[in-house]
């Protein structure tokens, strides 16, 4: 009885529950973060990971700035209703290169994690210039304007170079030929050897919107195309809820 009453003082005082409330949350956040100062690296690193194509990355920011992530989120949980719909749970290793990442918080749509090859190019070209002609209840906007954007890399050199500011593992080779490496990925009559040798063997050279020159669509569709494809998931075994 005595220690509940001593419990219903500091409940009374508002000073004295804000001070122990912060001397809670101050040693919770220690024993959470204090560790990882020890570590040499908090995420593990997975096979087949490697940082976006200049093309892909464009793709991402047309993403992020037409607010994409706010209905889709890139994050599927270690739960088996989400496994079975989504595919095999999201690992830390395939955000290790986004600047934001997309993880979200909020599904209109469906979780985007695994979409890369999921859907042919025709198929995501329709999707953008009427989301409901594919799926009827979509509530989606349109974004067929997309391919009417023609853009040329003129600084996707600077963006690369940002990224790898911040810790992205781009090769000064890399950054050097980001803008022919941009263009390449669009054009499969190109001289995209330099690209793949870059970037690995799993990168898609192809026209993505079927038109001419570069558009905002062929960014957007490359970086869509590519999201959980690089990592063999056959070498991992799914531990999930029940």
């Amino acid at each position: 009885m005595a220690i509940l009453d001593k419990h219903g003082v500091i409940e009374r005082n508002v000073t004295l529950l804000a001070i122990f409330a912060f001397l809670v949350v101050t040693i919770g956040g220690i024993v959470q973060i204090a560790p990882l100062f020890w570590l040499e690296n908090t995420i593990e690193d997975v096979e087949g990971m490697r940082p976006y194509t200049p093309l892909e990355l464009t793709g991402r920011d047309i993403y992020i700035r037409e607010g994409c992530y706010v209905c889709h989120s890139q994050m599927i949980r270690p739960m088996r209703d989400e496994v079975e719909r989504y595919g095999d749970y999201s690992l830390a290793a395939e955000s290790q290169y986004d600047h934001p990442f997309q993880w979200g918080s909020k599904r209109t749509g469906p979780d985007l994690a695994r979409v890369g090859g999921r859907y042919s190019d025709d198929w995501h070209v329709d999707h953008m210039r009427n989301p409901q002609s594919v799926v009827p209840e979509s509530v989606m906007p349109k974004y067929g304007f997309l391919e009417n954007k023609m853009i040329d890399g003129k600084y996707v050199e600077d963006l690369i170079s940002t990224h790898a500011f911040v810790g992205v593992p781009y090769t000064d080779e890399m950054i050097a030929s980001a803008q022919a490496d941009f263009k390449a990925q669009a054009d499969p009559d190109s001289d995209y050897d330099g690209l793949i040798e870059r970037y690995g063997e799993k990168v898609s050279v192809r026209n993505f919107d079927g038109a001419a020159g570069i558009s905002e669509a062929d960014a957007l569709i490359a970086y869509l195309q590519m999201l959980g494809t690089l990592v063999d998931f056959s070498t991992f075994t799914a531990d999930v809820s029940r």
